[in-house]
C-alpha cells in the first residue's frame, strides 16, 4: 500500500467516523429517528475490503449499521444523510431510514434490519452472476451475532455446493447487541465454524485497514478466480452501543479502554506520521476540512430537502397485477 493510498484511507476512514459522530448529535437533536446503529470503531473493516474490491463494479450488501459502506460504494453522502433524516432526496425517499441505505446504481444492495438477512440474498445475487458468467463478485458484511441464525449455514452451504462468486466478511465486534460472544456461541472463532463447509477462511486484525486490505484482496482474488466462496473474520470493535437506544452498560471499561488504543484511524496516522508522509498539522487541516464539509453540505442537504409527499403514502405500499386484476390467470 503506497503512501497515496493510505492518506486516502485514512481520510475516508476519518470522514466516516465524523459522519456518524455527526449522525450521533441529529439523533440527539430528534432530527433522525427510528432505528440508528453506528460504525465508529470499524472503520477499517469496510474501508480495507472494499478497497480492495472494484468499487460500482462488486456488488455490496449489509446488515443495518450500513451507512459508511454505502458511502464507500460511491453513494453520495448528502443523499445517505437525507434518508437518515427521512426526507425526500433520500435514497429511498426517506421511506427507510437508517436500516435501509440502497443505491442500486453503486451495486450497493442494500442494509437489512433482519438479523442473518443478507446470508441468502448474497448467495441469490452471487448466483445470478454465475449464470451470466460475469466477473463481477458479491460481497456480504455481517455481524458475528447474526452466524447463529439458519440462514448463515443454510447459505454457506449451497454457496459452496455451487462454488458461488461471494466473500463472507464478518465483522466481529464481539458482542450480540448486550450479549457478549462467549455468552450466546460455542465457537467463538467464527473463521472456524465455515470448516464444516469447505470453504477457505481467514481471522485478521479488523483495526489495521492495511492487514484488512491484505487479507481482502488475497481472499477477493479467490473468489475471483472462479475457486467459490470464502469467509474472513475480521477483529474489530464498536465504539458505541448496538444503537442509540443502548446504554452500553454490559461492557467493562477496561475493555473499552484497552481497544480505543487500537483505534483504526490513529494507528494509521500514527504510522503515516512515523514514516513522515504527513504532519499532525496537516491533519488538522484534513478534519477542519471534513468537518465543514458534513455540516455545511452534507447536514444543510438535509435539513433544507422536503418532507416526502403525500402522493407517496400508498405508492410502493401494493403492487398491481395487471394480469389477475384484469381477470387473465396469474
Amino acid at each position: 500500500m503506497d503512501s497515496d493510498l493510505k492518506k486516502k484511507l485514512l481520510r475516508e476512514m476519518l470522514f466516516a467516523r465524523r459522519f456518524e459522530e455527526r449522525c450521533y448529535e441529529a439523533y440527539v437533536e430528534r432530527k433522525i429517528g427510528g432505528f440508528l446503529h453506528l460504525y465508529s470503531g470499524e472503520e477499517a473493516c469496510a474501508m480495507g475490503v472494499i478497497e480492495a474490491a472494484q468499487a460500482g463494479h462488486d456488488y455490496v450488501i449489509t446488515s443495518y449499521r450500513d451507512h459508511v459502506h454505502a458511502i464507500k460504494c460511491g453513494m453520495d453522502p448528502k443523499v445517505v444523510m437525507a434518508e437518515l433524516y427521512a426526507k425526500e432526496t433520500g435514497c429511498c425517499k426517506g421511506l427507510g431510514g437508517s436500516m435501509h441505505i440502497f443505491g442500486v446504481e453503486n451495486r450497493f444492495m442494500g442494509g437489512y434490519a433482519l438479523v442473518g438477512g443478507p446470508f441468502p440474498l448474497a448467495a441469490g445475487i452471487a448466483k445470478g452472476i454465475k449464470m451470466k458468467g460475469g466477473d463481477e463478485i458479491c460481497i456480504c458484511f455481517l455481524g458475528d451475532a447474526a452466524n447463529n441464525q439458519g440462514t448463515f449455514h443454510e447459505s454457506l452451504n449451497m454457496a459452496k455446493i455451487w462454488n458461488l462468486p461471494v466473500l463472507y466478511v464478518c465483522e466481529n465486534n464481539l458482542y450480540g447487541i448486550g450479549t457478549r460472544i462467549d455468552r450466546s456461541t460455542a465457537v467463538v472463532d467464527q473463521y472456524k465454524r465455515v470448516s464444516g463447509y469447505n470453504i477457505p477462511s481467514e481471522q485478521v486484525d479488523g483495526q489495521d485497514v492495511e492487514i484488512v486490505y491484505d487479507a481482502a484482496q488475497k481472499a477477493i482474488e479467490h473468489v475471483r478466480s472462479g475457486k467459490g466462496p470464502y469467509f474472513l473474520e475480521l477483529m474489530t470493535y464498536r465504539y458505541r452501543g448496538h444503537s442509540m437506544s443502548d446504554s452500553n452498560a454490559y461492557r467493562e471499561k477496561e475493555e473499552e479502554r484497552m481497544w480505543s488504543k487500537r483505534d483504526p484511524i490513529i494507528t494509521l496516522l500514527d504510522r503515516l506520521i512515523e514514516a513522515g508522509e504527513i504532519t499532525k498539522d496537516e491533519y488538522k487541516a484534513v478534519d477542519a476540512k471534513i468537518l465543514a464539509e458534513i455540516e455545511n453540505e452534507v447536514i444543510r442537504f438535509a435539513e433544507e430537502s422536503p418532507e416526502p409527499s403525500m402522493d407517496l403514502l400508498n405508492k410502493y405500499v401494493l403492487t398491481e397485477n395487471d394480469s389477475y386484476a384484469s381477470g387473465g390467470s396469474s
